[in-house]
């Protein structure tokens, strides 16, 4: 098998200066489960130019939809925020990634801590049945910047209770957003909410180890103090070979 192979660009939508999605054609033989990442890229010179993309379409649609920043300087992001439909892009064979059901034991509330294009996967997720089926409530917290960049997590929660797979569940998400350089209902880091309360308080209280599962996706910073935070609470982290009450994205885009 190939290591990747060319597919056709079906959509591209640029939310500001700095995001912009796409949407791809997914060959017939692609199997991933939500939450996971692939590699993905162009040819630049003649070669292979890669970097893993969470994918950020549920494992249900016959697309796969991406979520990217813009890296004026960025060896791919430089290149691919310039993409049009109907061009083609290099996408991986095959798919892996720890932010998925499998590495999660049985639980009652599922907390999806993102920030900036972090929430990809959990675009991926909160449009998946079996969430709803493992979990009672889900909790998709989303921090950015300012608030334009909260319009493509906004419009896809917004969109769910049209969803034919898993409109009737869209009651049990919330959708909880912050701020760190506007006004906003919410200001602060994800982490300084956690520290305050704040997060607990309105989501239905602290982290508890035996009902509570989390899945955290953002920088490397914000990974490694939300993770610091959840362990601190007794939660222990899972793995595709060994599910826990946590689990941490792996994988990062430039």
């Amino acid at each position: 098998m190939a290591a990747f192979s060319e597919q056709r660009v079906l959509s591209v939508r640029h939310w500001t200066g700095s995001l912009f999605s796409f949407r791809v054609e997914r060959p017939a033989s692609f199997r991933f489960r939500s939450g996971e990442f692939v590699m993905l890229g162009l040819k630049v010179d003649g070669k292979p130019l890669l970097r893993a993309y969470s994918i950020a379409s549920p494992a249900w649609d016959d697309g796969l939809d991406f979520f990217s920043i813009k890296v004026a300087d960025g060896p791919l992001t430089s290149r691919l925020q310039a993409i049009r439909e109907g061009d083609t892009i290099l996408l991986g064979a095959k798919s892996v990634g720890t932010l998925v059901h499998d590495a999660l034991l049985p639980g009652r509330r599922l907390y999806l801590l993102s920030t900036g294009t972090g929430i990809a996967p959990f675009a991926s997720i909160i449009r998946d049945p079996e969430t709803y089926e493992r979990f009672e409530q889900v909790i998709l917290t989303h921090t950015c910047r300012e608030a334009a960049d909260l319009a493509y997590g906004e419009e896809l929660v917004a969109s769910l209770k049209d969803d034919p797979l898993v409109g009737e569940h869209a009651g049990k998400l919330i959708h909880y957003t912050s701020l760190t350089r506007e006004d906003h209902p919410r200001t602060g880091r994800i982490t300084a909410l956690m520290d305050s309360g704040q997060l607990w308080a309105e989501t239905g209280g602290p982290l508890d180890p035996a009902t509570d599962r989390v899945m955290i996706c953002g920088s490397i910073d914000m990974i490694n103090d939300c993770k610091a935070r959840v362990e601190a609470a007794g939660l222990e982290e899972g793995s595709n070979a060994r599910p826990g009450a946590f689990v941490v994205e792996k994988a990062f885009v430039g």
